[in-house]
Formats: structure tokens, sequence, C-alpha cells
């Protein structure tokens, strides 16, 4: 997969991905006003993959930024970056989705969504969405429907950012995350699963910020999706991208939920103390707190995993280094797949490091979360709390049976 698409919904996925914009120009030397200022040939090398070259040499993102609402589309268009897009790409309406999973699927999304699929036609496709509110979610699964009945040989890879335990902005959450789970298992070919308080743990315990701000979590998301396509967009000794990681992470078609994390981790006042080696990069890898979900890999069992290091290190090594670990992990992985776990080697490092290392793990524990989500979800359905708000917008009753239940089934084949 060469060609990306890059499609942001709603308020959350537009605000993670204006940073994750940010990010990824700065590698590939890009300004805020889209010029090159690099200094090496493999920046340019696959720039193709998430961006156009516009006349004058000018480059602008492969994106589609949509939301029901012009707040966000604003604040995106006048941020550092706005000037990257390219116009016509800026679909939005105007009356919001009201974290209603129903208007997001049924009424103001499918309004808006014969413009979305006027600019959607690529190659691949990326989402980056929130479960939580309603056009995320609902906007976010009708936009997963038509995708891949319109083109079903087509790569869906989904960064979905799912409700969390502690940190919670909306009552109905639950509701909106299973019927987007539902719409995930049945169309998207991999999903990276992310919640804010796995993000909010590891600003806190392991970055030491007192008092973490939503541009502290989009970082982290941002630097996430960025070392997760990197061998997408430059090339390295060992290289992979998102059919060949599909290959080798997806056993079982439904079992495409992902547990991302990356190395190094630590704060600004330690850094200065610690030495980045293969050996450190690898042990980080399989530690929990370093996980962008909160699941504990070790209530579990590694199906499968996708291993990838950035910066100038010895193939030998990482090999070696990747042995050690697994071998000392060799409890924690399914016994019945052996070599489970795929590495890659870029040569090119993050800004500002000198190596680094992303860790996908196709994780047993992954069910810890939809059976959280699941349980808020049938106490609410119990007693039919927040229903009309979706049969008003034209969802059947009997659709909330049907997701809920393929949800469960969901977290029962995980298990």
């Amino acid at each position: 997969m060469r060609e990306i698409v890059f499609t942001q919904l709603g308020q959350y996925g537009n605000q993670i991905s204006a940073k994750f914009w940010e990010v990824i120009s700065d590698e590939h030397g890009i300004d805020s006003a889209g010029t090159y200022h690099g200094d090496s040939d493999l920046q340019l090398e696959r720039i193709n993959v998430y961006y156009n070259e516009a006349s004058g040499g000018r480059y602008v993102a492969r994106a589609v930024l949509v939301d029901l609402e012009p707040g966000t589309m604003d604040t995106v268009r006048s941020g550092p970056f706005g000037q990257i897009f390219r116009p016509d790409n800026f679909v939005f309406g105007q009356r919001g989705a009201s974290n209603n999973w129903a208007k997001g699927y049924y009424t103001e999304g499918a309004e808006l969504m014969e413009s979305v699929m006027d600019v959607v036609r690529k190659e691949g496709f990326q989402l980056i969405h929130s479960l939580s509110g309603g056009t995320g979610s609902g906007m976010g699964s009708l936009l997963m429907d038509i995708i891949r009945e319109e083109y079903p040989d087509r790569m869906i890879n989904t960064f979905s950012i799912l409700p969390s335990p502690k940190v919670s902005d909306t009552m109905v959450e639950p509701c909106n995350a299973t019927f987007s789970v539902h719409r995930l298992i049945q169309n998207a070919d991999e999903t990276f699963c992310i919640d804010n308080e796995a993000l909010y743990n590891i600003c806190f315990r392991t970055l030491k910020l007192t008092t973490p701000t939503y541009g502290d979590l989009n970082h982290l998301v941002s630097a996430t999706m960025s070392r997760v396509t990197v061998c997408l967009r430059f090339p390295g000794q060992l290289n992979a991208d998102l059919w060949k990681l599909a290959m080798n992470v997806v056993p079982f078609p439904r079992l495409h939920f992902f547990m991302p994390g990356f190395a190094p981790l630590t704060s600004w006042s330690s850094q200065q103390y610690q030495a980045i080696t293969v050996a450190e990069l690898t042990q980080q890898l399989f530690e929990a707190k370093n996980m962008m979900v909160t699941c504990d890999p070790h209530h579990g069992r590694y199906l499968t995993g996708a291993a990838t290091f950035r910066g100038r290190m010895s193939m030998r090594e990482v090999d070696e280094q990747m042995f050690n670990i697994l071998n000392k992990n060799s409890s924690f992985f399914a016994e019945w797949l052996p070599h489970s776990v795929k590495t890659a080697v870029c040569d090119i490092p993050p800004w500002g490091l000198k190596m680094s290392a992303t860790f996908i793990s196709n994780n047993t524990a992954i069910q810890e979360l939809f059976k959280r989500v699941s349980e808020q979800f049938t106490a609410m359905f119990r007693r039919k709390a927040f229903l009309h708000w979706h049969v008003g917008e034209g969802m059947d009753e009997m659709e909330f049976t049907k997701q809920y239940h393929d949800a469960t089934a969901e977290e029962e084949e995980v298990a």
C-alpha cells in the first residue's frame, strides 16, 4: 500500500490529525506553507503516500477533513499547518451530531456523505475518529459502510479513540462505542485502539506532567500514528506496509483490533541520564505502561505482533534482542502461532531522537476493553436509557440488540 487518503472525522479526530500532520511534515521537511525545506532525498522518496505535489513545488496533504459542525474546521484552517490542506477537502455541516450516533449515521451524516465520497476516491483508506461522539462514531461508521461497498478490495485502516473507564466526556459513550465496534468488526481491516485514560497515565506516571492538556494527549496519539505509518513513508532495511501488516498480524478476520505502544517514553528531566539502546527499546515495548490503551497485555496472550525500529542500528542486534525478549515472555504468547512477531527497521529516526521503536500487538487482553464497554451498554439498554434519541433519528430498536450481540461475540472470540 503506497497511496493513502487520510480521513479525519469529528472534533477529536480533526484535533488529533492536526497534530499528526505537524509531526510528519517535520519529518519530511515540509513547512507550514507546504514548501519543502528538507536536507535528504529520503524525505521525498515516498512523499506521495500522504502528500500531493501541487503547482510551484508545493505539497498538499492527502487528507479529507469532515465534521458535522464548522467550528473544528475553522480551528484547523487557522492553525499552524492549516495551509497544507486543500480548501475543497473541508467537508462540514452546520448542525452537529450532539453526541448522537444515529444523527451521524442516519440523518445529519447521511446528508453530507455524498460530498465526502466525492473527495474520497483513492487506493487505501485511513480513518482517525473517536467512538464517543456522534460524528466520529456515527458518520465514521456510515463512511466505512460505503467505502467497503464501493471498494471491497481496498484496505481500511482506522485509529479509533475508545471510551475510558475513568475519563469520560458524555453519558452516551457506551452506546456510540458499541454501535461503532459493530461496524469496525464488519468493515475495518486494521483498527489501532487508543483510549484517553492510558494517555493520561503516560503523561502523569511516565512523562511526569502535572497538568497534561489535550495538546499533550494529541501529541502522544500523533506520535503513535507517525511511528505506525513510518514504513509507508521511508525506506529501510526490512520494510512493511499495511497489507504486510494485516497479513502477519490478523490471524482471523474479526481479530483485527491492535494495542499500539512505542518507546522510548521518559520524562524530559530523565532523558539526559539514559542512553537509548536497542535492548532498552525492546524491553520497553513489552511493558503495559507504554501501551496506548488501558489493557495489561500480561492479562492475556499475544496472538501476533509487529515491531518497527527507527534509526541507524544493526539488524543483527535487533534480531538478537527480539529473540531474547520473546524467549523471556514466551509464556504470554499463543503456543500454536510460532514466529508470531514481525520485525521491520526504518533508517530514519523520529525528530529529536537517535532511535525509537513501535510495537503493535494483537493480544487477547483487548477483551478487557470490549467487556468494559458492553457492561456499561447493557446496564443502560436494560432500562432503555437514551433509546428514544436514536429511534427518533430513524434507528430501529432491534438494531440495538443486534449490535450488542455482535460486540459481545467479539469479546468472546478474543477470549
